[in-house]
């Protein structure tokens, strides 16, 4: 288990949803601080707070490359093309392992809209829940991307 691995399943296990479990794992590395992480990737967890859409751990795994690799220039169409290429990139690898990004069809849930509730934490919820697994594998995914940026470079 990678450092970063085992950092954000202890933050999803401590509470925070999977977006701030893989955002947090990184953010120091890039100047972040503990609260302006968490409000930042807050919005992610539940696929997008709780509609179900792109899980927050993958979310997470996309700000971190954006933030490694991400483009600031507004009208430079290759550096754009460049970095939308790695984004999906790691988003095949994610399906690859879990067939999807969707958080709805990870957590194999009918509906399209979720209550804003959040599920109550306890243990039966981290039992059934594939989330903590999900964290590991967008930090896993993450960690073999960067490893592999640096020998190249």
């Amino acid at each position: 288990m990678t450092p970063k691995e085992q950092l954000a399943r202890q933050y999803f296990k401590d509470g925070y949803n999977c977006a701030q479990s893989v955002f947090l794992a990184y953010a120091q590395d890039y100047g972040f601080d503990k609260k302006t992480a968490l409000k930042l990737s807050s919005s992610f967890g539940g696929g997008m707070g709780r509609l179900r859409e792109v899980c927050g751990a993958v979310s997470s795994m996309f700000m971190v490359a954006g933030l490694e690799d991400g483009y600031i220039e507004n009208n430079n169409d290759e550096k754009k093309a460049k970095h939308y290429a790695l984004i999906q990139k790691l988003a095949e690898e994610f399906k690859k392992k879990n067939n999807s990004i969707i958080c709805r069809e990870l957590l194999g849930l009918d509906e399209t809209i979720s209550s804003p509730i959040p599920s109550k934490r306890n243990e039966q919820y981290y039992k059934e829940r594939p989330c903590e697994g999900l964290i590991a594998d967008a930090c896993i995914i993450l960690d073999n991307y960067l490893a592999n940026k640096k020998t190249v470079n």
